[in-house]
């Protein structure tokens, strides 16, 4: 079985009340991204997004264009070849310098005070239409890593979406759409636009084929271990869990995700009081924490603590789930 798992799925995947974006926000939007079109050296074709960002200059995810011998983005028509890179492989930050791109830049946000639960939304070819598409949700999980944070969103992608801008419902790019994890219910992730801004300093090179593999993709002992731990969690290999939990807060004690983690594997294990009062710390410092809600309410409810359990509720309602979403987290819990 695999109830915690599903629970934090269906919290991660649900829309919430946010609607689509403002038509006319996204049409204005739409005018600062591009289709990357890229060949590699065995005549494979394959497509990714990017956003301009500066003039002349449009990023993307390095991971878009490694292995390409050949690539060009369109605008107004035509087709444009780019001059210069600027690449943080590490951070797969790419931008790519242009001339003449008849494109206006977007609006770089700060992807440093994000919410959990805030609105986001972005824009990119997903599978490669002939014209972007929007996808909308919210912010599920901020990741500390290194200098800035990963951003972890309901609002999904599929190949092509790489490098596609994320934005917050003001329009502002606050992230660039990067990578998932495996498997059927992946977690979608976004490197933050702080690396963006970053990128925009770096030195301009001849655009090469060099590139160096990216911190989502090292052999696994070497990622962070906020990936290490997403498929032992799916699949409830919790001894594997509580190792990677217990590693990752030694060196992170206060990380409300890793704390999350733990928790799991001590409400899964039947030490409910042990869970509770680390879920009820994690609400204290992040109100917005709505698998930790989830699972209070889960505990409450096999304590047979009504009244606590109408509260989480409310809890989750005012963080706009609806009550069927409500109801039926709690009963996946309650199986």
């Amino acid at each position: 079985m695999k109830k915690i798992f599903l629970q934090i799925a269906l919290i991660s995947l649900a829309m919430d009340a946010f609607a689509a974006p403002p038509t006319e926000l996204t049409f204005a939007l739409k005018s600062s991204i591009t289709k990357i079109n890229s060949v590699n050296a065995s005549g494979g074709r394959s497509t990714g997004t990017g956003i301009v960002v500066a003039e002349n200059k449009v990023a993307t995810n390095c991971h878009v264009l490694a292995d390409s011998v050949g690539m060009n983005i369109g605008a107004m028509g035509e087709t444009y070849q780019p001059i210069g890179l600027q690449a943080d492989w590490k951070h797969d930050v790419c931008i790519m310098s242009f001339m003449y791109l008849p494109l206006k830049a977007a609006t770089l946000g700060d992807s440093e005070h994000l919410q959990y639960e805030q609105e986001v939304f972005s824009i990119g070819f997903p599978g490669g239409p002939p014209k972007p598409l929007t996808t909308w949700g919210t912010i599920k999980a901020l990741y500390p890593f290194e200098d800035s944070v990963v951003i972890r969103t309901s609002a999904s992608f599929q190949m092509g979406a790489s490098g596609s801008p994320l934005f917050d419902a003001k329009g502002n790019v606050v992230g660039i759409s990067t990578f998932k994890s495996p498997g059927r219910n992946a977690f979608f992730y976004n490197i933050p636009v702080k690396w963006v801004k970053a990128a925009l300093n770096l030195p301009v090179l001849e655009f090469s084929r060099d590139s160096q593999p990216a911190f989502w993709d090292v052999p696994l002992e070497q990622k962070p271990y906020w990936m290490q731990i997403v498929l032992p969690f799916q699949n409830e290999q919790w001894d594997e869990v509580a190792s990677i939990s217990k590693q990752w807060l030694s060196i992170a004690p206060n990380d409300i995700e890793a704390l999350f983690y733990d928790a799991a594997v001590k409400e899964q294990s039947g030490r409910l009081d042990e869970a509770k009062r680390i879920f009820q710390g994690i609400i204290k410092v992040n109100p917005s924490h709505a698998a930790s809600i989830a699972s209070l309410a889960n505990i409450a409810k096999k304590q047979g603590k009504s009244a606590d359990v109408e509260a989480y509720k409310g809890l989750l309602a005012k963080l706009n789930f609806d009550n069927d979403e409500v109801e039926a987290l709690l009963q996946l819990k309650g199986r």
